[in-house]
């Protein structure tokens, strides 16, 4: 549930929610510290209404552009050290307006690509992603975050990598590449839609490749 501010005043103006605040300029600090180690440092990219972190670790983001509409979609380049799940911070860092201008809103409408290097060591051959409002926690059917589920015949998911995809949407959104591979040291892209019609200013994108159990 979301308690509107007094009038006037748009909650959105801040970078980082309640409860974040204080560990969000630590963080700065620490990578702003002489002598921080520039092997963990984590950088935060902005592009478009948003940031891109990648702060809970396991992986680095290495690019950030775009605007989130079809013809110029946010493109988020990464490289992915192991086969294990890493999670994507996504910010707000412009005011919250569903359905407003892209680049100058938050609008609740992000067209995503994202770049995928395979530095593990190991072939995937899945790759499945989830949408999350609170971290560690699914987001389900009602809170109107999704891979586009309004849309019952999607002509914007695809991949470099693999053939087919399969969306489920409770009791999690999560959004499956499958049939293909993606050999260690080489990049596969996605595509696919992300709508949000009650926005969030901090939400999540969890990534996971998979590889063979046998």
């Amino acid at each position: 549930m979301r308690f509107p501010g007094p009038a006037g005043f748009s909650s959105t103006r801040f970078l980082f929610p309640p409860g974040r605040a204080c560990r969000a300029i630590l963080l700065a600090l620490l990578t702003s510290a002489p002598g921080h180690a520039t092997a963990n440092e984590v950088k935060v990219w902005a592009t478009g209404a948003y940031s891109f972190s990648d702060e809970l670790g396991g992986f680095r983001i290495t690019g950030a552009s775009g605007i989130g509409t079809k013809d110029d979609p946010l493109v988020i380049t990464e490289e992915l050290n192991s086969a294990t799940p890493v999670t994507l911070t996504i910010r707000t860092t412009k005011p919250i307006q569903t359905f407003g201008k892209a680049g100058e809103f938050a609008n609740g409408i992000m067209y995503m690509r994202i770049n995928v290097l395979n530095n593990s060591g190991q072939a995937w051959i899945e790759f499945q992603f989830e949408l999350q409002e609170i971290l560690d926690q699914p987001s389900v059917f009602g809170d109107g975050f999704s891979f586009d589920q309004r849309n019952k015949t999607p002509d914007n998911i695809w991949s470099s990598n693999f053939a087919d995809f399969d969306r489920e949407f409770e009791p999690y959104d999560r959004l499956l590449f499958k049939n293909g591979k993606v050999d260690p040291l080489r990049t596969v892209s996605f595509e696919f839609l992300m709508t949000d019609y009650t926005p969030r200013w901090t939400f999540y994108l969890v990534q996971d490749p998979r590889i063979p159990t046998g």
